[in-house]
């Protein structure tokens, strides 16, 4: 099979040589026709101008023409002068008259003799007056034929006929021959072979990207980029396109190399608890006071690793949209004064104060149990941060096409350099990230309720100062009937 470089160029060729030819045959075809146009004015000219001549001769003299001799079986015009008159004519002409017989041939006529002139005469016999056509003569090949009536007093006279031949039209010019059978192939051939290295040099741009991309076999070459030295114009886009699109490919496999080493150091701890446990409960004897607590810290390690599993779960399932949210209409006050009894209650556990300043009664579209999830989710990191004494706020707002819902603590906060890896999975800040800790967490909690509040077509944004606490923002869409009333109102 050929390469694409020689079919390329092979259909360059080939559409350039068919330009080149339907070029060359109108430009031929409108040459002869204007030529042949040309041809026939000229052969006009002669038989007017032969039959002015024959037709002034008959008015001079009362027996100009006399009919043919029998000896000679030739046509005789008794006026030499108009027969050398009309021998001068340097074409093919005949005169005859009312019946068709001839009385008079030119020079070229009767030098033509034979075959040809039969033919001739043939062919003159059945051509209408003043009108034109080409015949095929035999020793003349084509001749412009051109008839004329001679209107005379003695109405002996019939018709000239005036025969120029065309051969100097179809003949083709040297300067014809030499374009289209020279300069028009040396053309083609130069841009062939200039479209043939043109795509020679694309070709070779091409197999560098492939061969450079090819290069990028695992995540441990992400790294790398596609140079553009030397890539023209028409690659700039396209390397670009697929640095890009390996810059994510890095970025998404690091963040996989990431999530798997976190991931599995989430589940070694609880798992290295859950053997001590069990091997403890093992050793003792049956009786033993220690074997229970040891198997309680067991069930609670696997209630902490089914949490886990069951976020990732989650997780998993929402990143290949496999997970759906059951949207049906949810009012969001009911909703949130329930998250905020919860919120007393485990506020109340941890010194925490919780208040719930203003609400709005409002309607939306969602799955109550995610959102349920979403806004427990900020309460509870809220109360988790903020340490006995601060204090934490609810409110639930409505705009003009949205509504929101805000938590505000007085906790540590986070630093500024923090903020923005926050609802990345498995990301806590230092301080918090110490297994011991009785605030450690997953660090899954903000990576599902920003996935859960992005599938409602909203968002969740977060503020926050190291020190002096920090606000999460929940943002949803209003349904359009509910942007109706409020605009209304």
């Amino acid at each position: 099979m050929a390469s694409t470089r020689t079919n390329l160029t092979i259909a360059f060729v080939a559409a350039l040589a068919a330009v080149t030819a339907a070029l060359g045959l109108t430009l031929w075809t409108v040459r002869n026709a204007a030529l042949y146009r040309d041809v026939a004015r000229y052969a006009a000219t002669q038989a007017d101008v032969a039959s002015s001549l024959v037709r002034d001769a008959a008015a001079a003299t009362s027996a100009v023409i006399v009919g043919p001799d029998t000896a000679s079986a030739q046509p005789q015009i008794v006026t030499p002068r108009l027969i050398a008159v009309l021998d001068a004519f340097p074409d093919y002409m005949v005169v005859v008259d009312r019946t068709g017989s001839p009385l008079y041939q030119s020079t070229a006529l009767r030098r033509l003799g034979g075959p040809g002139a039969d033919s001739l005469m043939a062919k003159v016999s059945v051509l209408p007056n003043d009108s034109a056509a080409v015949v095929s003569v035999p020793g003349i090949d084509e001749l412009l034929l051109v008839a004329r009536e001679v209107a005379d007093t003695t109405g002996t006279l019939g018709r000239v006929i005036v025969g120029v031949p065309t051969s100097h039209v179809t003949a083709l010019p040297r300067e014809y021959r030499i374009v289209l059978f020279f300069l028009a192939p040396l053309i083609i051939a130069i841009a062939g072979w200039r479209a043939w290295v043109a795509v020679g040099i694309t070709s070779q741009r091409i197999d560098k990207i492939t061969h450079d991309v090819a290069a990028i076999t695992d995540g441990r070459s992400l790294h790398r980029r596609l140079s553009m030295d030397n890539a023209g114009q028409e690659f700039e886009r396209l390397i670009e396109t697929l640095n890009a699109m390996i810059s994510r490919l890095e970025t998404s496999f690091g963040g996989l190399r990431r999530f798997t080493a976190d991931a599995s150091h989430e589940l070694k701890t609880p798992l290295a608890v859950l053997r001590a446990d069990v091997e403890r409960a093992m050793s003792e004897p049956p009786a033993s006071g220690e074997r229970m607590v040891a198997l309680e810290e067991a069930l609670q390690e696997t209630t902490r690793m089914a949490d886990l599993v069951e976020s990732l779960l989650t997780l998993a399932r929402a990143d290949e949209g496999r997970f759906d949210i059951h949207r049906e209409p949810v009012a969001l006050k009911p909703l949130v004064q329930d998250i905020y009894e919860t919120a007393l209650i485990l506020g109340e556990g941890a010194g925490v104060a919780v208040n719930f300043p203003f609400t709005a009664d409002v309607m939306i579209m969602g799955d109550p149990t995610r959102l349920r999830q979403l806004f427990l989710n900020l309460v509870t990191n809220a109360i988790k941060y903020t340490p006995a004494g601060g204090k934490v706020e609810l409110g639930l707002g409505v705009h003009p096409d949205t509504v929101t819902f805000a938590v505000r603590d007085t906790g540590i906060g986070i630093a500024a350099a923090d903020v923005p890896h926050i609802f990345e999975r498995f990301w806590r800040a230092d301080r918090a990230r110490s297994r011991m800790s009785e605030r450690g967490g997953f660090g899954l909690g903000l990576a599902i309720s920003q996935w859960i509040a992005q599938a409602h077509g909203g968002t969740l944004t977060a503020s926050s100062r190291l020190g002096r606490g920090s606000l999460f923002t929940v943002t949803l869409p209003l349904p359009h009937q509910e942007i109706a009333e409020t605009a209304t109102e």
